[in-house]
């Protein structure tokens, strides 16, 4: 009964350390894809959707510490027609130091990275798939439709209207949800689209230093910028995905311990099969004078330490099965892809405060139904 109830630990802790490792894996392969698109800190305005960026505050944020590189940036919604189809998607106009704050052009799968100071764009896979355009194709033309800025009545369709004809030079491939939506070009095309000054921008986007302590250099933009600026990291940038990766990580968390509780209900067989079976020996001890308080300590100890150990196993299994993964790719999502894990210490320290803590309760609960009655019965 005793090598049944610990087994039945063991495999339950190791299985909650694997999956635990998996969303920790997960999580860091979602981050990966992000890291392509999205810089280490993005300057969002703290007001409105765009912001006067002048050369004194581009010589300020430049000798702030730790900032390797950044790009200005103007994002906005437009309208893409390609012969009779339309499709609303969000244009990026972005600088020549945009490629040095993200790696995007790796993402590139087809055609090249747009010139500088020119009307060519990259777009997405699925905008391409949905418009029905290629790259280099001048036979299609393509067009940006961008509502004009002002007040008062519309004379005319085409009044209305900031346009630009574009030439696709490039299509990446992300995520699904990237590849439907978003379209680069060069800055001074989304400027003249959009009617912005020279100086006008809509965001700001960093490269921090390797060994960059991003709370400090936050602290610093604060501080020269007097909180002018939303300052959002790569995983706030992503917020729904985490949260949502998050949330099932938690779920799993709790549908696992509930079955480390009823691995335990095991725990709490076993000791009490082991106090019917010595109770002549627990009637001895009594009888020479040791109280049930005594012999109660003893059982809840006996159960804690077989919890504790077989915690312990467990967890080590689950570090040789998450470590051989990671060498050996024992699991593969694809022919190509093994399933992403990860070693976390946190991990590993929250199997085990759990195993220990609903160990210590149900050796705490078993070991109370000796009293000084049942012994002497």
């Amino acid at each position: 009964m005793t090598l049944i109830a610990s087994g039945g630990v063991i495999i339950a802790s190791a299985a909650l350390f694997i999956v635990l490792s998996v969303f920790a894996g997960l999580k860091d392969y979602s981050l990966q894809f992000s890291s392509f698109v999205d810089p280490d800190l993005k300057l969002l305005p703290s007001e409105g959707k765009s912001f006067i960026f002048s050369e004194e505050d581009r010589n300020s944020l430049m000798n702030i510490q730790d900032i390797a590189s950044f790009s200005e940036v103007i994002e906005e919604r437009v309208i893409i027609k390609s012969e009779n189809k339309n499709l609303l998607a969000t244009l990026k106009g972005v600088d020549s130091n945009f490629l040095n704050v993200t790696h995007i052009d790796s993402m590139i799968t087809k055609g090249y990275w747009f010139a500088p100071n020119s009307n060519e764009v990259v777009s997405g896979w699925g905008i391409s798939h949905n418009l029905s355009f290629g790259i280099l194709d001048f036979r299609k033309s393509l067009s940006l439709y961008v509502p004009k800025p002002g007040k008062g009545q519309i004379s005319s369709i085409k009044g209305a209207y900031n346009s630009a004809y574009v030439n696709n030079v490039g299509l990446f491939d992300i995520n699904e949800e990237l590849n439907d939506k978003l379209v680069f070009s060069d800055i001074h095309l989304a400027k003249q689209l959009l009617s912005y000054k020279d100086n006008q921008i809509s965001a700001l986007e960093i490269k921090l230093n390797a060994n960059a302590d991003e709370d400090i250099v936050r602290g610093a933009i604060n501080t020269k910028f007097e909180n002018r600026f939303i300052i959002k990291n790569r995983e706030q940038l992503n917020d729904a995905l985490f949260k949502m990766l998050n949330t099932e990580n938690l779920a799993i968390y709790l549908i696992f311990t509930l079955v480390i509780i009823i691995a335990l209900f095991n725990v709490v067989g076993a000791i009490i099969m082991m106090i019917l079976d010595k109770k002549k020996s627990l009637n001895t001890l009594f009888n020479l004078g040791t109280e049930p308080k005594t012999i109660r300590s003893i059982f809840f100890w006996q159960g804690s330490l077989m919890t504790i150990v077989s915690g312990a196993i467990g967890v080590a299994i689950g570090l040789l099965v998450v470590f051989f993964q990671q060498q050996f790719d024992l699991i593969m999502l694809t022919p190509e892809l093994p399933y992403p894990v990860k070693l976390n210490i946190f991990n590993v320290l929250v199997v085990l405060v759990t195993i220990f803590a609903l160990g210590v309760l149900a050796s705490r609960l078993a070991s109370q139904r000796i009293t000084k009655k049942l012994i002497q019965s």
